[in-house]
């Protein structure tokens, strides 16, 4: 897909967003520039965020989105003139909201994948995110092979789905959220939960009782995905924050930033904030690159990294 916008076009979308702006009756988006209208959002100014309470990614504390996806677009957003306003549902709700056009965006660990850019599009990575097993106690798995015949567990929605169910003799279950993946992984209802790994940690800092420990997983190799494609999932996956099909300035603006925030320091400042490691979320894989190339991205297109 080309990132190369058109100036004329911009130009003409600029001086209509610019006029309804300044027509507004309530004074929102009365001193919305030129260019911060030109981005197309559904209220020139206004930046609507459907999230999910999904803490330390995201979760709203007094009309703000908190963690670590919200203080990424909190930075892009003020570099673009945007006022940010969240809209909580769950991951379901994310998805299907960015995908209808009632909001401009959704943020908190949404994985692209080729199916789901379809749908929308997706802004360059602001982070990758290893594959982590939460387990109750000093329980030890490595492989897939150790997972077979297990009871597994993830968030309805979320690409672990497909992969359990690639999984010989496993049981999916899945959940509205992820206090349900701990409270069964604590009653020995589940074995393990695959969750994004800030999560996890959270969850043993701010649970304890439950005794959940984390474990990273051996992805599997190029042959087993080759034979299996779900397992696919069970490597790191690259996430985006995913906006509407239409929404390419948009799009192409906010993932400028996040390139920016790889550059200049930004973002491994934000990872190791709320308790990342930098070098495993903003190093991305060779496959990273080569997925998207002529897919989403140009064949020439890099994906950020911080050991560029």
């Amino acid at each position: 897909m080309s990132r190369v916008r058109s100036i004329s076009a911009a130009l003409s979308v600029a001086l209509v967003l610019t006029a309804a702006a300044c027509s507004s009756s309530d004074g929102v988006g009365q001193d919305v520039s030129a260019e911060t209208a030109a981005l197309g959002t559904i209220e020139p100014g206004v930046l609507k965020v459907a999230v999910q309470p999904y803490a330390p990614y995201t979760s709203v504390e007094d009309g703000k989105i908190v963690g670590l996806d919200g203080d990424i677009l909190n930075y892009a957003a003020e570099k673009l003139g945007l006022e940010v306003v969240p809209e909580v549902t769950d991951f379901a709700g994310m998805l299907a909201g960015v995908q209808s056009g009632r909001v401009d965006i959704t943020i908190g660990g949404v994985a692209w994948s080729e199916d789901r850019q379809k749908e929308g599009l997706f802004t360059d990575p602001p982070y990758y995110s290893p594959p982590v097993m939460a387990v109750h106690g000093d329980k030890t798995y490595e492989t897939v092979e150790d997972l077979e015949g297990l009871e597994l567990g993830t968030v309805e929605g979320y690409v672990w789905v497909e992969s359990i169910q690639a999984v010989p003799g496993a049981t999916l279950h899945a959940y509205p959220d992820a206090n349900g993946v701990f409270d069964d992984l604590a009653a020995g209802r589940l074995d393990v939960g695959f969750l994004d790994p800030l999560l996890v940690t959270a969850a043993q800092e701010e649970r304890p009782d439950l005794e959940i420990s984390t474990l990273y997983m051996t992805p599997p190799t190029a042959e087993q995905v080759a034979a299996e494609p779900a397992f696919e999932y069970f490597q790191p996956y690259q996430t985006g924050f995913y906006l509407p099909p239409e929404a390419t300035e948009l799009e192409t603006a906010i993932s400028e930033q996040i390139d920016a925030m790889y550059e200049n320091g930004e973002m491994q400042k934000l990872v190791e904030k709320w308790g990342g490691d930098a070098e495993q979320f903003l190093t991305p894989t060779d496959a990273f690159a080569t997925a998207r190339r002529g897919v989403d991205r140009p064949d020439d297109w890099n994906a950020p990294s911080i050991a560029q």
